[in-house]
């Protein structure tokens, strides 16, 4: 993907570019692994050098200079503020309301912006048999707004979940404050094809801004069910110089971490 300045990107830089603007400066953020971690660990090289990276695992604080393999990873601890316990970061910090936001990913996702991490196919004899959940739905309950990180194709946006790992909006509506959950849901989904937010009274995902030479066509054909889409639909700003720079690099120095394990 080129922009009208000639600057090359991908799809995925474009949608990590995204989500990592996000990230207000000084917020405190719950993490994922993959492109969750790319995304918050970008806007902290960038515009939110502040912001409070928390980890399941327990560190607090993480500055990872590679990207972590996992939540155990010991790259999440070394230029942490804290460690702590497990429990203390879900009972003190998640479900006492202290996480502005959580970055998660997904398997698979409906248009109430509930999530699959399980299964892909029966639960009792699953075709795929995913991570699990983890943290997932902890953070979908109490983090004050979630932001999903996902790739726009019709095998993860669907009609159906074959599983709900992690609740997002349930089943529209007020559906959702009917479990008592502390946190607001899903806020907003940024894919590599633009970004959706929920509709404030549906709150069915509704596409309210396509990246840089994205169609609503395109939009339509990658989701499983019929997309709603704004009246208005915005464009995204395309990734700077500097975004591309820093994420490039993270990557590189990622890679070449990895090589050497």
């Amino acid at each position: 993907m080129t922009d009208n300045g000639a600057l090359e990107y991908t799809t995925d830089e474009m949608m990590t570019v995204a989500a990592s603007r996000e990230l207000e400066d000084g917020a405190v953020c719950f993490v994922g692994i993959g492109l969750p971690s790319e995304a918050t660990n970008l806007a902290r090289a960038t515009h939110a050098p502040n912001c409070l990276l928390i980890y399941e695992s327990g560190t607090i604080g993480a500055k990872p200079e590679v990207l972590p393999l996992s939540i155990g990873d010991g790259v999440l601890a070394e230029h942490a503020d804290s460690v702590v316990s497990v429990s203390e970061i879900f009972n003190y910090w998640l479900q006492a309301g202290r996480v502005d936001v959580g970055f998660l990913g997904a398997a698979q996702m409906d248009r109430y912006g509930n999530i699959n991490t399980t299964v892909i196919g029966t639960y009792e004899s699953p075709k795929v048999r995913l991570p699990g959940a983890g943290g997932a739905p902890e953070i979908a309950a109490s983090a004050r707004e979630v932001v999903i990180v996902l790739r726009q194709k019709p095998r993860s946006f669907v009609e159906d979940l074959a599983f709900v790992t992690s609740v997002g909006h349930r089943h529209g509506g007020d559906s959702r404050g009917e479990l008592g959950y502390g946190g607001a849901g899903p806020s907003m989904v940024i894919t590599d094809l633009g970004i959706l937010r929920p509709d404030p009274v549906t709150k069915e995902l509704t596409m309210t801004a396509l990246h840089p030479g994205t169609t609503v066509e395109e939009a339509k054909e990658a989701t499983g069910w019929e997309l709603e889409v704004a009246a208005k639909v915005e464009t995204t700003d395309p990734p700077t110089e500097r975004e591309l720079e820093i994420l490039r690099d993270l990557k590189a120095r990622t890679e070449a971490s990895r090589k050497k394990a």
